[in-house]
């Protein structure tokens, strides 16, 4: 059985920065395959894509927001993706989802992706 454990999340100030990790684990399931992607769900709103990494890591991808800001690396030998986020914004306050997906390209579409975290709260104060 596939996990995905988000962990890293928490209370930040403004301006300041946060390191999420998402550690997968389970039977057959072989890291290296997987396409790894964040998305996020602030309260009352839809889960939306954040940034994705191919399963190659040869390519990255980050929503428009997040763009300059936020990076997202795996490491294949701890099965672990993260997501560096500096300069945090109130409005980046979310529930952060991890997400598998694969032989991925990096999708920004939910639908995509196979196994997902039970995710880690983000709340950034103004």
């Amino acid at each position: 059985q596939v996990q995905l454990v988000e962990s890293g999340g928490g209370l930040v100030q403004a301006g300041g920065s946060l390191r999420l990790s998402c550690a997968a684990s389970g039977g057959t399931f072989n890291f290296n395959n997987y396409a790894m992607g964040w998305f996020r769900q602030a309260p009352g709103k839809e889960r939306k894509f954040v940034a994705a990494m191919t399963w190659s890591g040869g390519s990255t991808y980050y929503t428009d927001s997040v763009k300059g800001r936020f990076t997202i690396s795996r490491d294949n030998a701890k099965n672990t993706v993260y997501l560096q986020m500096n300069s945090l914004k109130p409005e980046d306050t979310a529930v952060y989802y991890c997400a598998a997906d694969l032989w991925g390209g990096g999708s920004i579409h939910l639908t995509e992706y196979d196994y997902w975290g039970q995710g880690t709260q983000v709340y950034v104060s103004s």
